[in-house]
């Protein structure tokens, strides 16, 4: 499938590593030139790259290039591979009592930036970069909010996981992309749990918009196997006629 084309391209810039072509140490070509190699667009490749990286066999160093490492050990702290679904289960279960934990302690500043950070993500014209970083800084705050250290360090890198894995990223973007506006409701309904200090409004709040979340993206994976379902459907039926008129 499309959305996996970038597994494809780190199995052959790993066996261009395993060559020798690549060295330990050596940087990589850039993404215009490796997309050009490859035949691929250079999203394909930065996605490809941060798989590798997961790995342990690249390193990516921002302002600098992206490197080959030695390969040997696989990084101590490299995110389990999880689906969105698993992802968003876990994100559920521990944003939700984050939230019952903020609403007893969270402070007037902390609402007022939550308020500020609502509206970005309401706004129509807001870019889907912004929208995101916007929602995942209000998620943080929360967190953060909750005073507690081990819940702070499984959200961060709950959602360290949402952002750097390609499959995960593609499948938030895909149920994030036109729902603005309900987003919005939702997490206004969490700020508005917490300003009271209700801690069981706050807990359910939370939990409702992972609901729907996971139910958004059901729906989006059934309608993508139904797509390839018809597209597959149409390639026999051609198939099919074009071996009846050469009869």
């Amino acid at each position: 499938m499309a959305d996996r084309l970038y597994q494809g391209i780190a199995d052959q810039i790993t066996a261009l590593i395993d060559q020798g072509v690549f060295p330990p140490g050596t940087r990589l070509p850039g993404e215009r030139e490796l997309a050009e190699r490859f035949g691929v667009s250079r999203v394909t490749i930065r996605e490809a790259e941060i798989a590798l990286q997961a790995k342990g066999l690249l390193a990516i160093k921002t302002g600098s290039g992206v490197y080959v490492t030695d390969g040997m050990v696989a990084p101590t702290d490299a995110p389990p591979q999880v689906s969105a679904f698993e992802l968003t289960e876990a994100r559920s279960l521990f944003e939700s009592e984050a939230a019952a934990l903020a609403a007893t302690t969270i402070t007037p500043e902390t609402l007022d930036r939550l308020d500020e950070l609502l509206e970005i993500m309401g706004r129509d014209d807001s870019d889907d970069a912004a929208s995101t970083a916007a929602d995942e800084e209000f998620h943080l705050l929360i967190a953060s909010a909750s005073g507690n250290q081990a819940v702070i360090h499984v959200i961060k890198q709950l959602w360290r996981m949402r952002t750097e894995m390609p499959e995960v990223r593609s499948t938030y973007a895909s149920v994030c992309q036109h729902d603005g506006r309900t987003r919005q409701r939702e997490h206004a309904a969490i700020v508005d749990a917490l300003r009271i200090g209700d801690s069981g409004a706050a807990r359910v709040a939370m939990r409702q918009h992972f609901n729907r979340l996971l139910e958004a993206m059901l729906d989006a994976t059934e309608e993508r196997e139904i797509t390839e379902l018809r597209r597959k459907a149409a390639e026999s039926r051609e198939r099919f006629l074009m071996t009846a008129r050469l009869r």
